[in-house]
């Protein structure tokens, strides 16, 4: 079930600077939400505190770095 977005606090990364081409996240409840900075409207992805602990925690353990 996808959680009530209208109310959502977005944020980039401040090493995105004013570019376009990164993402934006949210933490809305139980949950964190994904959206493309070039096309808001495109879509949201929605992931639990668990699952974006643990994409995070690969990406700071180096895991992501060997991906083709």
């Amino acid at each position: 079930m996808q959680p009530d977005l209208s109310g959502a606090r977005w944020r980039k990364s401040t090493l995105s600077g004013d570019g376009p081409s990164c993402v934006e996240m949210a933490f809305v409840g139980n949950d964190v939400a994904v959206r493309d900075t070039k096309d808001r409207d495109g879509g949201t992805l929605v992931f639990s505190r668990t699952e974006w602990n643990a994409f995070i925690g690969g990406i700071k353990n180096g895991n992501l770095d060997a991906l083709p």
